[in-house]
């Protein structure tokens, strides 16, 4: 084999590596992306069933339900829309009604969405832009006071975490 050729194929063989390795990390990037979702866009545009996505919004005066067998129900709302969400976890100390929350999970082909994660607030300065926008179309969000009219005042998420035990 002639040097050129060698160098050829040198070259062809790390082109044919390089773009295995790019499409690996195209594929683990989009395995471990989540996107987030208002009770709105559900309504609107539904995600997969079974599509890792993250939902947020306050939570609704009147709705927690707390199973015998543990964890708790709940439905979230940004004002224009509702999810329901199921969760087997213990929710963080800071869960409570009217409450703003982000939660990570799916939704089953029926709809009901099962979070395997539950965010909630941990200070007044902190809010998912994301969330906040949500909350500002719906009319919920009031922008010189950062709260929100009917909820007394519960004005961010936060990075306080809980999950579901494996």
């Amino acid at each position: 084999m002639r040097k050129a050729q060698r160098r050829l194929m040198i070259t062809l063989a790390a082109g044919v590596v390089l773009v295995g390795a790019a499409a690996l990390a195209m594929t683990a990037m989009r395995d471990a992306m989540v996107f987030f979702y208002s009770p709105a866009m559900v309504a609107d545009n539904p995600p997969q069933p079974g599509q890792r996505v993250r939902v947020g919004g306050l939570v609704l005066d009147g709705s927690v339900e707390r199973p015998a067998r543990g964890g708790a129900n709940f439905t979230i709302t940004d004002g224009a829309g509702e999810i329901r969400i199921a969760y087997d976890g213990s929710l963080p100390d800071l869960f409570r009604e009217g409450q703003g929350i982000v939660a990570e999970g799916a939704f089953s082909p029926e709809g009901q969405f099962t979070a395997d994660t539950v965010l909630a607030k941990h200070d007044e300065s902190y809010m998912p832009p994301e969330v906040a926008a949500a909350l500002r179309e719906s009319g919920m969000w009031h922008e010189e006071t950062g709260d929100h009219s009917g909820y007394g005042g519960a004005s961010g998420y936060g990075d306080v975490e809980t999950e579901q035990p494996s």
